[in-house]
């Protein structure tokens, strides 16, 4: 009978436990979205990126739409393809990080979770973080643009050599 009572007040635990664990997931659905969001734009940025130093090469009069064009697709990647790394990634986040939190936290580390999370203070914190990121960003390129850039021309051209694409010797390289 103790046995059984053990079973049946472990089984309680374990109902109660899930239940703090979806309220934390609940709480931390909208960084889960951002992840996800991030992981799903960052190679079309990239993308882009390759293409803005490839439009250069183009005569000027075909520039301005054939960029339009490009961001067209990627808009229309991210549109389709953002929602379905997001939603895949909410999905997920039971079997993984809930999986993790119900390992590594009591019930009461649980609720404590929960009261920081809910709490007014965190969430001003939080909706802070864009501007805090922008404000370190803007610095922190500004601060390191002139000690990055010649590194990056140097992997530029060591690169172009690997792959050939740097002119011979003699002839002058194009402007960037």
């Amino acid at each position: 009978a103790a046995l059984a009572a053990t079973a049946v007040a472990h089984a309680q635990t374990s109902a109660a436990k899930k239940e703090l664990v979806a309220k934390v997931l609940k709480l931390q659905q909208p960084g889960i979205e951002a992840m996800a969001r991030g992981m799903a734009e960052q190679p079309a940025m990239q993308m882009m990126q390759q293409a803005g130093a490839a439009l250069q090469r183009l005569p000027a009069e075909r520039r301005e739409a054939v960029a339009k064009d490009i961001e067209a697709d990627l808009r229309k990647y991210a549109d389709e393809t953002v929602p379905m790394v997001r939603d895949r990634a909410v999905k997920l986040a039971p079997s993984t990080i809930g999986a993790l939190l119900e390992e590594r936290f009591t019930e009461d580390e649980l609720k404590q979770i929960i009261t920081i999370l809910e709490s007014p203070v965190n969430r001003k914190f939080q909706s802070m973080a864009p501007e805090m990121q922008r404000a370190i960003a803007e610095k922190l390129v500004a601060e390191v643009r002139p000690l990055v850039e010649p590194k990056l021309r140097a992997l530029d051209q060591t690169v172009g050599k690997r792959l050939g694409l740097t002119p011979p010797a003699g002839a002058s390289a194009p402007k960037k």
